[in-house]
Parts: C-alpha cells; structure tokens; sequence
C-alpha cells in the first residue's frame, strides 16, 4: 500500500527531510516576495531620520553624486550565527538605479567606487570593513559639475565572537572617512549623509555641521536594505522609526566605556542601572554629551499629539491621546509613556519608559488614536541592600510623574500618581548577587561601596519524582501525543542512562546546521527536533543550499517601535523554518546595549529593557503562532564578546533585575516562549548556565516559566551541574558527560528526569 503523506500528522517534518512547500499552489516561502517584500518595509519602518532640512524626500528628477564605499559595500546585518545566506543584497547603488525615473545618479563616481569595493574583495577585503579610497581630483570636480548635492555613505561591520576597541574606529571616522567628508563639504552646497551600522556610532559630526542638510540612520536593512534606502530618498516610503539607544558625542561618555576592556576575565558593571539614557538624563552635567537622545527620530511630516487622557486602577495606569498629522505626507508617529519616581531612599533614575505604541499611516490632517497601561507596580524600584525592604521591590511614598511625548525629552507631564506610605510591591529572594563589586554608581554621581555577598548559592530540590519501571511493552511518545498513555508513564520506562542521552544534544538532520533535540527515534519514536539560527532571519549554512529571507537587524526592529511588524517578521521566518522541516529557531536575542564596543549589539534590540522586551515577546508570538519553537537568549548579562564563554559579569542584585533581567521577564510573561537559552558567560562567578538561582531561583520560581531552557553552543560548564541548575539540554552533540557523576552520588534521577519532561513537553509541543 501506498504511504499517503499528511502534513497534519504528528512530527510529520521532522521525520522527512524533503521540504515541502508552504505557499500557495505548492509555491515556497522561503525568500518569496511576500517575505523580501517585508523585509524591504521593515528596513524602511526602523531607519531613523536624524536631521532633516527639507532636502529629502529629493525632489523629482534631482541629480546627486554619491560617495562611499558603502553605496556598493552595503553590509546587510552582522557576522556570526546572526548572519543570513540569502539570494541576493541590494546594494544602495542599485536601489538608487531602480529609481531612475525619480532621481539621476552620477554613475562615474559609482563606478569608481565598484571598481575599488571589487579590488578589495580580491585582495582578501571583508564586507563592511573597507578604507576610503581618496577621490581623485578630476573626479570630484566632474562630480561637482554634474551637482550640487551629495550623498556620503558610511558602513560597519561587526560580528559574533568579537568586540570593538576603543580605537578601532568603528564609534569615530576612520582616517579616510573624515577626509571623505571634508573633501565633500568642501565642493557640494548640499550634503546628505546615509549610515548603514548595526550600533550605535559618533554622529556629533553630523549634528554639528550645517552643511550637512539631511541624516538618515539606515541601519542594517537586511538583502532589500539599499532599495529601501532609495524608497525612502525618493519619497516612495519614509523613516518613521525612533532611536533605541542614546547617541552620545563619543565613547567615553558612556560610563561603561572606562572598564569595558579593563580585563578579559571580567566585567564590572559599575554603572548600576545608570545604562543609555538613564545615565544621561539622570547624572549632573550629563544631558550635554548627548547627540540624538532615546526616542528621537523625525519623519516627512509632522505630529501634534493631543488630547492625553492618564488614569489610575488599583493595578494599572492607562494612557490615551489624540494623533493628529499637522504635515503635507502620510506618516507614523510613536507615542512614548515614561515615569520619574520620587527621590527617596532609594537612588532612581530620573526618568524610565513604561509604555509606547505607534500609529498607524495618518494622511495629511487626519488623526489616530493611540492606548497603552502598564502596571504600577512596574514603577518600582528594586532594593538589594535594605534601604527601605532588602530583597524587595519597593514604591517609595511620593508622587510618580507620567510624561507623554514623542522622545525621552519631548514629552509633557500629564498625570501624577501618588503614593501615601511607601509600598512593598513584591518581596523577593536575594539571587545572583555579587561578591566583589566594590562600587556602583550613584543618582547624584558619586560612588557607594557594594557589599559583598556573603552566603553560598542557594541549591533547589528537584519538584518532579520519576522512579524507574521497565515496561515489556514500551509506550511510545505517539502514545503520549494522541493520549492514550501519560508522560509521566513514558519517562517512568526510560533507563537513567536514556535520561542521560536525552539531555543531550543529537547531530544535525536534513538542512539542519545547529544539531537536533531529542533523538530515540527507534526505541521510543521521540522525534530529533531540528534548531537553526536567527534572528535576523533563518541562517542555513551555504553549503545546505537553501537561501532564506535576510531581515533588517534587531535594532533596526527595535527602532521601528511597532511590535506588530516585530510580529509579523517572526511569523514570516517561523514559516521558513517550519517549511525546511525546522523545528526550533533561536531567536529572538535580547541582551542589552549596555556599550557601543559589544560586538554583537547589532543581534540585540536596545539599550532599554521595555523596549527589548515587548520587541523580544512579540516577536515569539509571531513564530511560536506557526507552532515553531522561539528561544529567547542570552539569559544573561552577556553584554561582552571578548572572552565570552569564561567572562565573568559583575553586577548588582538589582541591576541584574531592572536591566539585563527586565526584558527577558516581559518576554517570559507576554508570550511564553518555548524555549530559552543560557548565556556563555558567568554571572558573579556562576556560570549562567549552572546558576540554579537564575534558573530556578527567578526564571522558573518568580516568573513562573513553565518551558525548557537549553545551553548555548559548546559551552565551559559541567554538564551535570546545569542539570542540576535546570538547564534540561546541553548542546551540541557530545554524549557521555552525565554517567561520571551520576555514578558518584552528584546528579539524581529525579533531576534528570524533570529536565526529561520539560524537553518533551516542548517536543509535544510542536507540529
């Protein structure tokens, strides 16, 4: 008899490695239209318009030369597992060229610079880290005559694996580019500046030049990022995105910068949780090193936000207000709700975001009308020394400002909640809290010493019991999924020793590159559930010989403030995965930007934990709606490349849980992921991965998060210790870690088997 393939059935793709296809009319959505198309609007919806005079959108039919490297060059999203193999990357040449009909590009200079992107690849040159060729004389004058309007692209690369010095010129100019610019400010009367970077970089030059007419933050817009640079020169789609970090006039503003490479075994967040803007709009005399603040972006037209509507519910403040677009272009708006808590025992940032939401496309003279709430309790502050309550989040009595507005700084006070006596939010356990950080930073500035932990890491008894009953007759996982037998029933059978080997990682299947889940495929037809790499896309190595939609960059997803479209682009890559039989993708990655120089900022959404956060949870709603698994990661504090999987990160209780811990607590509580990853690094001398206390302590216990934890890849921990921590698998493939200490009395069944059922918990899970 013919076997009749069913797609519905249980695990049917992850038992076939032929991809069968998802689109209509047995077409593939791997890297169709409907996913590049999204990809190019998305690229559009998070670019940032810095500075704007009026040149842009160009007039049709305007003539400009454009300089740079990066024209051709263009660098699509960063290097490492958060790189994209996909069919092609428009460049902003060609976009400009498919654009013909709107502007008149001088293509001598073009051409120039494509013969000198091309020597350099010959030579061995990487993407997104070429020098400035001089411009020859004749040519800038031939470029002159042609126009009187240039555009100056700039690029950056960066990757996993590797962090950014001080003076490697990635935040500053390099040599050539300063002469670059000069060189065109000199002979051109009106100058746009285009920047395709992950991170943040120093755009004081830009802000205090007056020639300098027009500035647009592209990003990394992913394979259609150069044509939607076009869109938007031209006026065929505009920026309407926000920044998501701070941009200060130079590194060493960000007080993070002085002991970022001070040790490559360690990292001492002295800062506190003075991060991005909570440092520059709260420390004395810092405001003025800021360039471009938080939340700050223009469009082609204009906003008038009105009619702001705040009250109060025991649990919840709720905002509301009128967007009206006072220009002459349709446009969106992002309306930012932040909070100011009162001076009291505890030191606080002045200011701190507690809700956004982004408008729809408002045409000329229309208005939209925009709802948020946040819970009041969000307000408080967390008290690791016992200022007020130790271990508590506390609301200080006093008023707590609500400000309304468009950026950290354009905003208008619109309600004040008050608080009589002072209010334990919640009481808490002290986890994670570090033995040596002697100081952190203050509100007013100074530095008070950080006391030292005293007491060892807190160790948690296993809650699940599993005894070991062979069956004569095995229960297979099927039996489990259509109900006809329990899980419990189905771990009671398996051996420790299968335990064991279900904690670990299994080789790759199919297209799969990054190993699989599960594996006993004989025995108890426990299906290996395929992970791939994110989040800017699905990454398949370039052997596999599948190309995939490459999407702008998370901080370009962070900065187009609209968690719909965050949504939408974690459904279009879930489809993808699940279309090449891939069950689990690792994305979305939500640390913190905690400085310019990580490596990896360009993998992460933002310097704030709100926005991380609600980009990160509406991003797992997208995948996890296709039944795919969403691991959130790194959990946590993996803010540093260098060294990264020995790096010990030294951080306050508290900054841990209002900064590198906040966005992955929205994340865990708006939308459930399936699956989170530990990161490489140790975190006050744990390793993250072997921290009971992260783990159990405060995802699991505190949060209440009910799915699978796995490690990152080819991690220093004891496998044994991790188990015992609750990280339930350890990948990749390497067998035979658990048996040494199981046999000498260090590791339980019971252990083992609670991380057992979580992981089959998710492989039921899935399709």
């Amino acid at each position: 008899m013919q076997y009749m393939y069913n797609p519905t059935e249980k695990w049917f793709r992850a038992r076939f490695t032929p991809a069968i296809m998802l689109g209509d009319n047995r077409s593939a959505v791997t890297a169709c239209e409907r996913h590049i198309t999204l990809s190019r609007k998305a690229a559009c919806e998070g670019a940032v318009l810095l500075k704007n005079n009026g040149i842009l959108p160009l007039k049709k039919g305007a003539k400009i030369a454009v300089f740079g490297n990066a024209q051709i060059d263009y660098v699509k999203g960063g290097g490492g597992s958060g790189d994209v193999f996909s069919p092609y990357v428009r460049n902003i040449y060609e976009g400009l060229k498919l654009k013909e009909d709107k502007v008149d590009v001088f293509d001598t200079l073009s051409f120039f610079y494509m013969n000198n992107v091309a020597q350099a690849y010959k030579n061995g040159e990487k993407n997104g880290r070429l020098a400035e060729p001089k411009v020859p004389a004749e040519l800038m004058r031939a470029a002159a005559e042609f126009t009187d309007t240039a555009v100056i692209t700039i690029c950056r690369h960066s990757g996993e694996g590797y962090d950014k010095s001080a003076d490697s010129c990635y935040f500053e100019l390099e040599a050539g580019e300063k002469e670059l610019a000069a060189d065109v400010l000199a002979n051109f009367a009106h100058v746009i500046v285009l920047l395709n970077t992950g991170a943040v970089i120093d755009t004081s030059w830009i802000a205090n030049e007056e020639k300098i007419e027009a500035a647009l933050m592209l990003w990394q817009g992913g394979m259609e990022g150069g044509l939607a640079a076009a869109d938007m020169l031209v006026g065929d789609d505009a920026p309407c995105g926000k920044l998501a970090d701070t941009f200060a006039a130079s590194l060493c503003d960000y007080p993070s910068t002085a002991g970022f490479h001070e040790s490559e075994d360690y990292v001492k967040y002295t800062e506190d949780i003075f991060v991005g803007y909570r440092y520059f709009e709260t420390l004395p005399g810092k405001k003025a090193s800021v360039v471009y603040p938080f939340g700050y972006g223009l469009t082609y037209t204009t906003f008038k936000i009105s009619d702001i509507f705040v009250s109060a519910s025991d649990k919840r403040i709720f905002v509301g207000a009128d967007v009206t677009n006072t220009g002459k272009r349709a446009g969106k708006e992002v309306v930012q709700v932040y909070y100011s808590a009162p001076k009291g025992k505890i030191s606080k940032e002045k200011i701190a975001l507690a809700a956004f939401a982004k408008t729809p496309l408002i045409e000329p003279g229309k208005k939209a009308t925009v709802t948020m709430y946040f819970d009041i309790n969000d307000m408080a502050s967390y008290d690791d020394v016992g200022d007020v309550k130790k271990s508590a989040y506390v609301l200080e009595s006093g008023e707590y400002k609500i400000f309304v507005g468009n950026s950290v700084r354009d905003n208008v006070c619109a309600y004040k909640y008050k608080v009589g006596n002072t209010v334990i939010a919640k009481k808490c356990r002290s986890y994670c809290a570090p033995k040596n950080l002697e100081k952190r930073l203050m509100a007013d500035g100074s530095l008070r010493d950080a006391p030292a932990r005293k007491t060892a890491q807190k160790s948690f008894a296993p809650t699940y019991h599993s005894e070991y009953k062979p069956r004569e007759e095995i229960i297979e996982l099927y039996d489990v999924a259509e109900g006809s037998a329990t899980l419990d029933d189905f771990i009671s059978q398996m051996s420790d020793e299968e335990l064991m080997v279900l904690l670990t990682g299994k080789k790759s299947t199919g297209v799969c590159n990054c190993g699989t889940i599960g594996g006993f495929n004989d025995k108890y037809r426990i299906q290996p559930i395929a992970t791939a790499d994110g989040p800017a896309g699905l990454r398949l190595h370039r052997n596999r010989g599948v190309r995939t939609t490459a999407f702008p960059v998370a901080t370009a997803i962070a900065c187009s403030w609209n968690t719909a479209l965050a949504e939408e682009i974690g459904a279009a890559a879930a489809m993808e995965c699940k279309e090449n039989n891939l069950q689990i993708w690792l994305a979305p990655a939500l640390n913190i930007h905690r400085n310019p120089l990580c490596g990896r900022n360009f993998e992460y959404y933002s310097e704030d934990p709100v926005v991380s956060g609600k980009m990160a949870a509406a991003m797992v709603r997208g995948i996890q709606a296709q039944r795919v698994v969403a691991t959130a990661k790194h959990l946590a504090a993996n803010n540093k490349e260098t060294n990264r999987l020995d790096s010990d990160s030294v951080v306050s209780e508290r900054a841990l849980r209002e900064i590198y811990l906040k966005g992955f607590e929205i994340c865990v509580k708006e939308s459930a992921p399936k699956l989170v990853m530990t990161s490489y690094n140790l975190i006050n001398g744990v390793r993250a991965s072997e921290c009971g206390e992260l783990i159990m302590g405060i995802l699991r216990g505190e949060w209440g998060y009910e799915g699978a934890v796995t490690t990152d890849w080819s991690n220093h921990a004891e496998h044994y210790k991790e188990v015992k921590a609750g990280n339930d698998v350890r990948m990749p493939c390497r067998e035979g870690l658990l048996k040494e200490p199981y046999e000498a009395g260090l590791l339980t069944r019971d252990e083992m088997a609670a991380c057992a059922k979580r992981l089959l918990e998710m492989i039921l899970w899935v399709e």
